[in-house]
């Protein structure tokens, strides 16, 4: 029941209670008016009776002390008091005022007629005194008759006044009992209304409204304070208690609901600013190895409890070849066939063990009981173009499935794929603005980032390096006499034969127009003066065609110069072109070294 419905209930009955207690005290005044009332006329009864036996013994007593005494002034009182006695009726309209009953004003009556008739003998005997016979006077007023019948008068009297005593006592007592009656149930009444408002002040503002309030208020406190953990008290009753502790219920599952998604918020915001922070860091890198890097140390943040590797497509061999992994995972090979994964087969994520069936890839290692491992396969396709694949499994041994958001996983492998885009556009801008064209050898822009690098090293660890520098001999005689396509060729053909010359930590250039250099690091200048006249050997010994038509021989002269035998590194280039247009000067095809000179044969 609600409090409303209590409090109505209980403000009815007290103002019921309170009127009827009000209705019992106002009939318990009127009783007790009622009682005033009988006192009043019984004291009006007692006055009237007593006044009405002065009268009637009045004139007994002064004939009496006339007959004694013989004083006139006791007779004349006498005749005084006898002509102003007025009649019967007049005598006791007193008493009937006062609320004698008929039969008591007939007694009295009676009792006044006996009283009148002794007026005769009082006159007898007040005529006797005044002839001078006292004696019979005295005989006439003292005598045993006169006495009888004052007698019988006197008990006529108290025989009223005892009737009139038995019926205003019995109305005094009546109105009285009935004023107390009264009285008693309007203080019930009373009592009963104040022991009910002090049980509804007890049962409402105590139990149903004060203990309540003081659990909700340490809820609400404690709520304020962003204490979720803290739960809404059931009251388990339907008022308004009950309806603020349903609210607060309902507050708090809201606020952990809100609280959740705050969480999921911050999480989301977190995980997005940590793709955010990869993403820059692999857009920042120049090499592979600084992207594998990059990749090793974020997606474990990322995508904690997940073991992967990062595979690439090795275009020559076009396989799938790993290049990074991260908490060893174990169930996939490290190379395998684009064809034996179905993620890069489909250009969608693979995950055979989640929610729908799917079949496993070939490429997956199973372990004895041939379980399906919880794996995820993420291609990394750019414009339409398949770069590589993210794979994911559980880390550990037990191989538990992880949920793991979808969004986070597309947005990491498309980040990882358009890092691994730019940087491959990157490195074929960079090998194109590095390399020539036409011969395929890298270019003196190449070559000038790449010496300084080499001279530095070579200082560093106090070893040698030298440079030869090879220009065409009469390359100008190709281009007029066969055209510039056909000496075009044969800068190609000179560009092949020095890659092949070159060793594996030798660097190739092509330097300019017909020259070339070439950078061999840790040769000293007697080994670097053999190896020049080796490839002027070579290059003179080739024989190259354009059009079905020789083109004729074809000489260089080649430079030769070495540090720290021969200059710093500063000079080494311009060294060695030195000894270049020495050798041209001496009549070409032949090497010269800055420190010396060897003629071709």
């Amino acid at each position: 029941m609600r409090l409303a419905t209590i409090t109505n209930w209980a403000y009815g009955t007290t103002v019921a209670l309170t009127i009827i207690s009000g209705t019992t005290m106002l009939l318990a005044s009127n009783a007790q008016e009622h009682e005033r009332a009988a006192e009043a006329q019984r004291y009006r009864l007692d006055q009237a009776t007593h006044n009405l036996g002065l009268d009637m013994f009045a004139l007994t007593g002064q004939a009496r002390q006339y007959v004694i005494t013989g004083d006139t002034t006791h007779l004349a009182a006498y005749n005084r008091t006898a002509k102003a006695l007025k009649p019967v009726e007049d005598r006791l309209r007193h008493v009937n005022d006062a609320g004698a009953g008929a039969d008591e004003l007939n007694a009295l009556k009676e009792a006044v007629r006996w009283a009148d008739s002794l007026h005769d003998e009082q006159r007898a005997a007040l005529a006797a005194r005044q002839q001078g016979d006292d004696e019979r006077a005295r005989q006439i007023m003292f005598g045993a008759e006169y006495e009888r019948q004052l007698d019988r008068v006197q008990a006529m009297i108290e025989r009223f006044q005892y009737r009139l005593d038995q019926r205003t006592g019995a109305e005094v007592k009546q109105a009285a009992t009935i004023a107390s009656l009264w009285k008693t149930v309007s203080e019930v009444l009373l009592a009963i209304t104040g022991l009910l408002f002090l049980c509804v002040l007890y049962f409402v503002f105590k139990r149903r409204v004060l203990h309540p309030v003081v659990r909700l208020s340490d809820v609400v406190t404690r709520l304020a304070a962003e204490d979720y953990t803290v739960e809404a008290p059931d009251e388990g009753q339907i008022d308004e208690i009950g309806d603020m502790a349903q609210a607060i219920g309902l507050f708090r599952e809201n606020a952990i609901e809100r609280q959740r998604l705050e969480a999921e918020r911050d999480a989301d915001r977190a995980m997005r600013d940590l793709l955010s922070r990869m993403t820059q860091r692999m857009q920042g890198c120049d090499s592979l190895l600084d992207l594998t890097e990059v990749v090793q140390r974020f997606v474990p943040e990322i995508i904690p409890g997940l073991a992967g590797r990062l595979y690439l497509l090795d275009d020559s061999r076009n396989a799938m070849m790993e290049t990074c992994q991260w908490l060893s995972p174990s169930h996939s090979r490290s190379e395998f066939s684009p064809l034996a994964c179905w993620a890069l087969r489909r250009g969608l994520p693979h995950r055979p063990a989640g929610k729908a069936v799917d079949v496993p890839c070939d490429h997956l290692v199973t372990g004895d009981d041939d379980k399906i491992i919880d794996s995820i396969c993420l291609p990394l396709t750019v414009h339409q173009e398949t770069l590589g694949l993210i794979y994911l499994e559980p880390a550990g041994a037990a191989g538990e499935a992880i949920e793991v958001s979808e969004v986070y996983l597309n947005m990491l492998s498309e980040n990882i794929g358009l890092a691994v885009s730019n940087m491959r556009l990157r490195d074929a801008l960079r090998e194109m603005a590095m390399a020539d064209s036409l011969t395929g050898l890298a270019n003196r822009r190449k070559m000038e980032a790449d010496l300084a690098l080499q001279i530095a090293e070579a200082e560093r660890q106090n070893l040698p390096i030298s440079c030869l520098m090879i220009d065409v001999d009469h390359f100008k005689h190709f281009n007029d006499r066969f055209g510039h396509d056909a000496g075009d060729a044969v800068l190609r053909e000179l560009g092949r034969t020095l890659s092949n010359s070159a060793r594996q930590q030798d660097m190739a250039f092509r330097y300019g127009g017909e020259e070339f250099l070439l950078l061999i690091p840790g040769m000293g200048a007697d080994r670097a003066l053999l190896r020049a006249e080796e490839i002027r050997e070579r290059i003179a010994d080739l024989d190259i065609r354009y059009g079905g038509e020789t083109l004729g021989p074809v000489t260089v002269s080649i430079g030769v110069a070495s540090l720290p035998v021969h200059c710093d590194g500063d000079h080494l280039v311009k060294t060695a072109d030195d000894a270049l247009l020495r050798a041209k000067s001496r009549g070409r095809n032949r090497v010269e070294s800055a420190g010396g000179r060897k003629s071709a044969a």
